[in-house]
């Protein structure tokens, strides 16, 4: 029998709130959750000090871009990233790599690529795309977590939208897996429209970008994907809502019965359109952040349960697609990075609103391993994998580019100070984050 280790402290956050605890770890799960002081003799002891005992995260929203973009991301920079933002277990999206993950094929390469060079655990979703649904069941079976796709422009020729028909087979044939549906909600009507009617604008400006992405075009596609899941019987998630008013069309699909949740991104809930600076397009997103006001009502949702969790959303690229010099909104693409940091942008905002970290692991922890189906993660309970973080829920934290891990350290949030620091990441109960240094071999295992 392998031998014991036992990572303690005295602020734990498990199922049952947070007390301090001794989680009781052999061959990389939890055994036992026991006392404070109950120690097996001959077992090695870590202990957490003052920082508080949380879950791995579990961040369902990554786009990782590798084979065929990997100088926009990579597997090895954005799982270093993962680890120091506390994070354990990323599911990538299927688009942005080349070929995407729409066929078997894809899906080979793409595992094949992670396999040697992830510090976390790695999952990944299929894509739809017109033509493909034959591929639906074979990537089901090669162990993809659900599907992805769009109904509006993806931004990538490879990965094309979809009509709202082949939304609705698409769920016919998922709805008996029980599998999700991901989609990107904005309405193509709503979107071309406010380009058409958009006045002359000044491309520099946020203003002239949010233009472009009115709230109506989410509030629209929420309330058809809503009729979908309730015609359909599947399982439909809507990813980064940054429209507060797309809950308002979740809220009655599930009263009546359809099975459809939400997410939303710590940059839809920090930052505000108003105080986005002229020609600053790392802030640029899409679907973009919006007002204030919409964001203090994203925050109401997210407490009454109708946005369920909190992930990065984090889509990186090369600087030069960024149009830093020029700061043209209209041309940038559309990304921010944000993977090491979501936790600690998130819980800057959340404790001043009065929230307590049981939240953030329920929105950042348990509820994306529960959308993805991956049993022993998300949570520290029995039998499942020790994966936990020690967090200073009270250090302050000054956002410096060069020492983010992923490719291309551009972020919004660069110079902004933070509440919060990782102190330490493990993986199945291996230590492989310190302090600022990935401390461990890839290790990361490759779940599909």
């Amino acid at each position: 029998m392998s031998p014991m280790k036992v990572i303690r402290g005295r602020r734990v956050i498990t199922e049952t709130g947070t007390e301090p605890a001794a989680l009781h770890v052999r061959d990389g799960r939890i055994e036992a959750i026991t006392a404070y002081d109950d120690t097996p003799p001959g077992s090695a002891i870590v202990d957490a000090g003052d920082a508080v005992v949380m879950p791995g995260l579990v961040d369902s929203h990554v786009h990782v871009n590798e084979p065929g973009r990997s100088d926009w991301e990579g597997f090895s920079t954005a799982t270093r990233a993962a680890a120091a933002g506390g994070i354990t277990t990323l599911v990538d999206m299927p688009l942005n790599a080349i070929p995407p993950t729409t066929t078997l094929e894809g899906l080979r390469q793409k595992r094949n690529a992670a396999s040697p060079q992830c510090f976390v655990d790695v999952a990944f979703w299929g894509g739809v795309v017109p033509g493909n649904e034959d591929q639906i069941e074979p990537l089901l079976r090669e162990g993809v977590c659900g599907f992805k796709c769009f109904i509006i422009d993806s931004g990538v020729d490879e990965f094309p939208a979809v009509s709202t028909d082949e939304v609705r087979r698409a769920l016919e044939i998922l709805a008996p897996t029980g599998a999700p549906l991901l989609v990107h909600a904005e309405h193509p009507g709503e979107v071309a429209g406010a380009e058409n009617a958009a006045d002359a604008r000044d491309p520099r400006e946020f203003s002239a970008f949010l233009q472009t992405r009115p709230a109506s075009a989410e509030t629209e596609a929420a309330a058809l994907l809503s009729e979908l899941a309730a015609e359909t019987g599947g399982r439909v998630h809507i990813v980064h809502v940054s429209a507060a008013g797309a809950a308002e069309s979740i809220e009655r699909a599930r009263a009546s019965g359809a099975r459809i949740t939400a997410e939303t991104c710590p940059h839809y809930l920090t930052l505000a359109a108003e105080d986005i600076p002229r020609g600053a397009t790392e802030y640029k997103c899409a679907p973009p952040i919006r007002e204030r006001e919409n964001r203090d009502q994203l925050w109401a949702y997210l407490e009454r349960g109708l946005l369920d969790m909190v992930v990065s959303d984090h889509s990186p690229c090369v600087p030069s697609l960024k149009e830093l010099k020029a700061g043209d909104f209209l041309c940038a693409w559309g990304g921010i990075s944000s993977v090491q940091l979501s936790l600690p942008v998130t819980w800057t905002e959340a404790r001043s609103r009065g929230y307590e970290l049981e939240s953030l692991a329920r929105w950042m922890a348990r509820a994306p391993a529960k959308l993805a189906g991956l049993s022993g993660k998300g949570a520290i309970a029995p039998g499942y994998d020790a994966d936990v973080v020690f967090f200073d829920p009270d250090a302050e934290l000054d956002v410096d580019p060069t020492r983010l891990f992923h490719r291309h350290p551009l972020t919004p949030y660069s110079g902004k100070r933070l509440r919060g620091a990782v102190q330490k990441t493990f993986l199945r109960g291996e230590l492989v984050y310190d302090r600022g240094q990935v401390v461990a071999e890839p290790t990361g295992q490759v779940r599909a």
